[in-house]
């Protein structure tokens, strides 16, 4: 299973869902990769689009070994396993969650403006991004949303590893995932086209109309 880009994904991914029971759905994408599938699926079910930031805490040096999360809307850190091994002080760790936090705010701000959140309160929640690896930033968005009391909280991604999917289906309502693909390395070799979005291309898709 492959996609040609994140479009295609959405098509696939909105297929899925499409037949699934929902009330007043809202979808939330995780910028900036989530927002372009997040756009086809908000269309095909007719749902509000808005966008829901969760930014990973990268180890120092090595900012793509995501050691953590952090998610709008609350001030909870959701650590992973690896969070432990990187010999941190918890001074440290905080340090670390207090810059993301900040990067967090400047993403909304890039995105959202002054405007706050879509009503979540009684919805079916659908969260979406574009593949699951570690899902820890995808689990923070999760974690941070249920306290925002939605009627019921799906996680929607094209790919995702096996393991990953199995253990956020404990965090989440639903995960619906059209590939869960073995061996799983990294969301970006599931797809033929995986640059990366830009936050022009993320203001665009979340105006309305």
């Amino acid at each position: 299973m492959r996609f040609r880009n994140r479009i295609d994904a959405g098509t696939q991914l909105a297929d899925r869902l499409a037949t699934a029971e929902l009330t007043d759905p809202v979808v939330l994408g995780l910028p900036r990769g989530g927002i372009p599938v997040a756009w086809v699926v908000a269309k095909r079910l007719a749902a509000p689009l808005d966008v829901f930031v969760a930014r990973k805490v990268g180890a120092p040096g090595h900012q793509e070994l995501g050691i953590g999360a952090v998610a709008e809307g609350t001030d909870d850190v959701t650590w992973t396993e690896s969070a432990r091994l990187v010999g941190l002080s918890e001074l440290q760790l905080d340090d670390l969650a207090l810059q993301t936090r900040a990067d967090v705010q400047r993403r909304i701000l890039t995105y959202r403006g002054t405007r706050p959140l879509a009503p979540v309160e009684d919805k079916d929640v659908i969260l979406v991004d574009d593949g699951l690896a570690t899902g820890v930033t995808a689990e923070a968005g999760l974690r941070a949303l249920r306290g925002a009391q939605p009627r019921r909280l799906i996680l929607a991604v094209p790919v995702g590893a096996p393991e990953t999917v199995e253990r956020l289906r404990l965090v989440a309502d639903e995960v619906v995932c059209v590939a869960t693909p073995e061996p799983f390395f990294a969301v970006g070799e599931w797809y033929d086209d995986f640059r990366q979005t830009t936050d022009e291309e993320v203001r665009k898709m979340l105006k309305p109309g």
